[in-house]
């Protein structure tokens, strides 16, 4: 089921508009509480219903990135186990008792691994592990099991092979290390409420069900609650456009509009003319330009074709919140290079006016995320 779940959601995310240069996608670090509600089945040799319980957890974490985050968990309720006695002429007997079990969880979100980080994601789905620790109480129905164990050997005389009949048996308050990992999968109602599924597996040492297995002991939880994020958000998305440019464009039509025709037709000292600016923007791990984007390119051409004497600085750019500083390095150079290409076998630009860099995701022009998927084209 989570499998087709996540197949689903990478599915919906991978067609959603690819718009990087026109989103307000920054991630902002935040809290969150989260309160769930399920069932516990414990591994046991009994039939599988008989060793089904509540199960409840809250919990309060910290998402430091777009896909780490660490989050502080209590989960509690009841545990079963069971044994079959039918060779004592008893059938198959379980019993129940009480536990709380705090863990400390390393949460990692796939989905916005994957296909990197979209504040109005549908949904997303991730992987956790922890270690804590298990305190369980309440093991009467275990002594009392144990009890009429003993008691009917010895009414019979049987002498029945003890490792599986409850040697470890305990008593009081016992507490163990755990062990956890588990997937989740976030359901986002809104940008601070999340409906979602979690599944965990729990390890302990051997006895936890009183029973000398010889080997570690297990229970699985499955959960479904609500998780509400907390404090500053990223901003709501939003269309933008290139400010550099639609700044000049306004300040020469409506400022100045009868400079227009001066600036084109009396620009022809060199040391006099303008520098000029194109921001080439892509989609996520892209480095194709599209049709749009291609324009702008095109501005470029005009303008070095007008300055003979001109030469342009192509730096290609990664936003940080995808992959990593290497993968990174390799994205930006190719979308340099990508332009670098055009200007030369498309327009036919001398390859000695164009200087090619790239700063991977070291440097960040934009505070937006998604407009760091960028070439900056500089004339000058």
């Amino acid at each position: 089921m989570t499998a087709a779940l996540l197949a689903g959601c990478l599915t919906a995310s991978a067609q959603e508009p690819q718009a990087a240069e026109k989103a307000n996608n920054a991630f902002a670090p935040h809290w969150y509480l989260q309160g769930q509600i399920g069932g516990q089945y414990t591994l046991g040799e009994v039939d599988f219903d008989d060793l089904l319980s509540g199960n409840a957890q809250v919990g309060a974490g910290y998402n430091f990135t777009p896909v780490w985050g660490l989050r502080l968990s209590l989960n509690a309720w009841q545990s079963k186990g069971g044994t079959d006695l039918s060779y004592l002429g008893l059938g198959k007997e379980t019993w129940k008792y009480n536990y709380v079990a705090p863990s400390l969880d390393v949460t990692c979100d796939l989905t916005n691994w994957i296909l990197g980080y979209k504040a109005n994601r549908v949904c997303n789905f991730g992987l956790l592990a922890g270690i804590g620790f298990n305190v369980a109480w309440n093991n009467d129905d275990a002594q009392s099991l144990y009890n009429l164990i003993y008691q009917t050997m010895l009414t019979s005389g049987i002498t029945p092979p003890m490792e599986h009949q409850m040697t470890l048996l305990w008593d009081g308050t016992k507490t163990r290390f755990t062990g956890r990992f588990g997937a989740y999968l976030d359901f986002n109602v809104s940008r601070r409420v999340a409906l979602g599924l979690e599944f965990n597996s729990n390890l302990l040492a051997d006895g936890y069900n009183s029973k000398d297995a010889d080997n570690v002991d297990w229970y699985f939880n499955a959960l479904a609650g609500v998780k509400v994020r907390l404090g500053k958000l990223a901003p709501k998305a939003k269309t933008t456009a290139d400010p550099i440019v639609v700044e000049k464009i306004v300040e020469k039509i409506v400022e100045k509009p009868v400079e227009v025709e001066k600036i084109v037709y009396k620009e022809a000292d060199p040391q006099k003319r303008e520098t000029l600016r194109r921001d080439i923007f892509y989609t996520l791990r892209g480095s194709d330009i599209s049709r749009t984007e291609m324009a702008k390119v095109e501005d470029v051409v005009n303008y070095l074709r007008k300055y003979p004497e001109a030469k342009v600085s192509v730096t290609g750019y990664a936003d940080r919140n995808t992959g990593n500083p290497r993968i990174n390095v390799g994205y930006a150079r190719s979308r340099a290079e990508g332009v670098a290409n055009v200007l030369v076998n498309k327009y036919g630009i001398d390859r000695s006016r164009i200087i090619v860099d790239s700063k991977g995701d070291t440097v960040q022009p934009y505070e937006q995320n998604d407009l760091n998927r960028v070439t900056i084209c500089i004339a000058d």
